[in-house]
């Protein structure tokens, strides 16, 4: 019997995603390849690593135990060959960033397409997932999310600007509903709630003078998209609770209007986060250093 690291590479890639189309990607290589390879190695060790079904991949516990042993031996592996990246005149090599939809489209991405203009040796792939994932196990860099959602062993530096949220409303809407004058007054009012990856429906919150205060609204319509919710807003469905960002022209515009201005303060915003690490990778310190001095 004899496993090579190639083959340990391909193991490992269809683990972390968990998807044989995902791996294949990563890999340059076709599904069918990739399940054909699997199976060879699986032959070979005379174990079954992966269940496959149609629909989905899933580890054995045989191949949960490989995957848990030989991950670290790779990560070690990536870092000695980043360390080589200290011997080049610049950095190279490939970034890849998990981010929830809204931080890759207010501040990731932003800032991505300027560092490429800077680092042209450098590539990026920013995977978008609500969801909050083990980054390391699945092959990711760095993340970029709200601070309070962060886990605890990682590194975070604040990345991009200050944020505020907006509570708005078409103007059909405030034809035939009294504006709110305090976050109260939200309760009598049709809203359009929205429902975390994880399930729970998200709490508004407020804050003015030290005061601060959060509402379970009501209304008839919950969505887990802020685009979504918006575009719902804009067709008179409730008031919606989105980024400022996303709605300023529209509120310019007066397609949109805004209340409770005075209960939304600016915050921090968002984290790049990251694994600590001996060392990190020169593109990733790059990319750290590059975010740190953008507006």
């Amino acid at each position: 019997m004899r496993i090579d690291p190639s083959d340990l590479a391909t193991f490992l890639a269809i683990a972390r995603h968990k998807s044989f189309r995902a791996a294949a990607t990563e890999l340059g290589v076709s599904a069918s390849a990739l399940s054909h390879a699997l199976r060879n190695i699986e032959e070979r060790l005379d174990l079954r690593l992966v269940n496959r079904t149609t629909r989905s991949v899933a580890l054995t516990e045989a191949g949960e135990l490989l995957f848990a042993r030989i991950s670290p031996a790779f990560r070690d592996i990536d870092d000695a060959l980043e360390d080589l990246n200290n011997f080049r005149g610049k950095p190279a090599g490939t970034l890849r960033f998990t981010a929830a939809r809204q931080s890759a489209q207010l501040v990731l991405l932003p800032i991505v397409t300027r560092f490429l203009k800077a680092f042209p040796d450098i590539s990026v792939e920013i995977m978008i997932n609500d969801a909050l994932i083990d980054m390391v196990a699945a092959g990711f860099d760095a993340g970029v999310r709200f601070g309070e959602t962060i886990a605890a062993d990682m590194i975070a530096v604040p990345i991009g600007p200050r944020h505020r949220f907006a509570v708005v409303g078409s103007p059909a809407y405030f034809k035939t509903h009294k504006p709110p004058v305090t976050p109260h007054d939200l309760k009598d009012l049709p809203c359009i709630r929205y429902r975390f990856t994880s399930g729970a429906i998200y709490r508004w919150e407020f804050e003015r003078g030290g005061i601060e205060v959060d509402i379970d609204v009501a209304g008839p319509l919950t969505l887990n998209d802020q685009d979504l919710m918006v575009d719902a807003a804009l067709d008179g469905a409730g008031l919606a609770y989105v980024f400022e960002a996303q709605v300023e022209a529209l509120i310019a515009k007066r397609k949109l209007v805004r209340v409770l201005a005075d209960w939304c303060p600016a915050y921090p915003g968002f984290f790049l986060y990251y694994p600590s690490r001996r060392q990190l990778p020169a593109a990733l310190r790059a990319f750290v250093d590059f975010s740190r001095g953008s507006p």
